[in-house]
């Protein structure tokens, strides 16, 4: 093997141990902060939506910031994007595969009023990109400041319907299904201060090999940061995701993607603080702009199955529909996005 295929190798293989590392340290993070939010008054919607909400977006968080370190605000912003075509993917798919236990028909008007804000907010960072030039204030987007008051707003009036079971729980794992009670406050605390740098390490990792992965097989940044380094910061989703329906919780399945979502786009804020030379949107590549109207499409599609839920499941055959729908798409975006990227 010449010398660049065992650098191609190295990088590669530093990828894969970077994406493990981060899926465990996010799922132990999720588990420490689920610990502390029901050991403290942190608990209920705080506890859910600040708390359990960073802990599971750390990794896009680290990957996020990492690539503005580096210059490379394509897989600063298209891991973000993407994390959220990935999980609504990964929703879709579960709602297709457990087509039996009509997921969508668990939930309730919280949930659609969690789509409805992630939505919104989706509109406002498409427009943002769209727009030919951007208004900023303080170096950040005007497009920013307006998402996080829908966020903010929307996280108020959610609270405010005092839901029995913390709406927008970000994760869940087995070890926090079965082992929490095993773990004290101070453990939780220690646990979630070295997990969290361990994400803040493997993340950073994640990120700088991919982006030398990109630059070794002239792979696009937008294509690496929506897909690869997206699906690998996204898995601590799938798991929560995939031990709530083995529990039968569908209303925390949807909730944590949902949720989870919300939370990924204010990550774009934090990322145009940081890059000073103009506003964010405005410095990455059009493609990126499809990558934006497909979460768009797909989370509009999600809405449509969440109203229609119990309308399709009369005819059993039609119930999943919107959910195959979601999933081909996302397939057939990613086909475009990797040939115009």
């Amino acid at each position: 093997m010449s010398k660049q295929g065992e650098m191609i190798l190295m990088i590669y293989t530093g990828f894969l141990i970077s994406a493990l590392i981060t899926v465990i340290a996010a799922v132990k993070l999720s588990t420490y902060a689920d610990v502390i939010g029901e050991r403290t008054r942190l608990g209920g919607m705080l506890a859910g939506t600040l708390l359990l909400a960073g802990a599971t977006s750390l990794p896009e968080v680290t990957t996020s910031l990492t690539a503005v370190v580096v210059e490379n605000p394509d897989i600063a912003v298209s891991n973000v994007l993407g994390s959220n075509l990935f999980n609504l993917m990964i929703l879709a798919s579960f709602d297709v595969f457990y087509r039996r236990n009509r997921m969508f028909r668990h939930v309730g008007s919280d949930h659609q009023l969690t789509a409805w804000i992630g939505l919104f907010m989706t509109a406002v960072i498409a427009l943002g990109m769209m727009s030919p030039m951007s208004i900023e204030w303080f170096n950040i987007g005007i497009e920013m400041f307006l998402m996080m008051v829908i966020y903010v707003a929307g996280i108020i009036t959610l609270s405010k319907k005092e839901f029995t079971e913390p709406l927008m729980q970000q994760s869940t794992s087995i070890e926090s299904v079965y082992h929490k009670k095993a773990i004290s406050l101070k453990e939780a605390k220690v646990g979630f201060l070295i997990a969290s740098v361990i994400t803040l390490i493997a993340g950073s990792f994640l990120t700088l090999t991919g982006d030398a992965i990109a630059i070794a097989t002239n792979m696009s940044s937008s294509f690496m940061g929506t897909f690869l380094i997206a699906a690998a910061t996204s898995l601590p989703e799938v798991v929560a995701v995939l031990v709530a329906v083995q529990l039968a919780n569908y209303a925390l399945a949807v909730g944590n993607i949902l949720g989870s979502n919300m939370f990924n786009l204010l990550i774009l804020a934090l990322v145009d603080f940081f890059v000073r030379d103009q506003a964010v949107l405005q410095a990455v590549h059009p493609v990126t702009i499809l990558t934006v109207i497909t979460v768009f499409l797909l989370n509009s599609i999600v809405l449509f199955a969440l109203y229609k839920a119990k309308a399709l499941s009369v005819d059993g055959k039609c119930y999943s529909l919107p959910s195959a729908v979601l999933v081909l798409l996302y397939f057939i975006s990613s086909y475009f996005i990797f040939t115009l990227s």
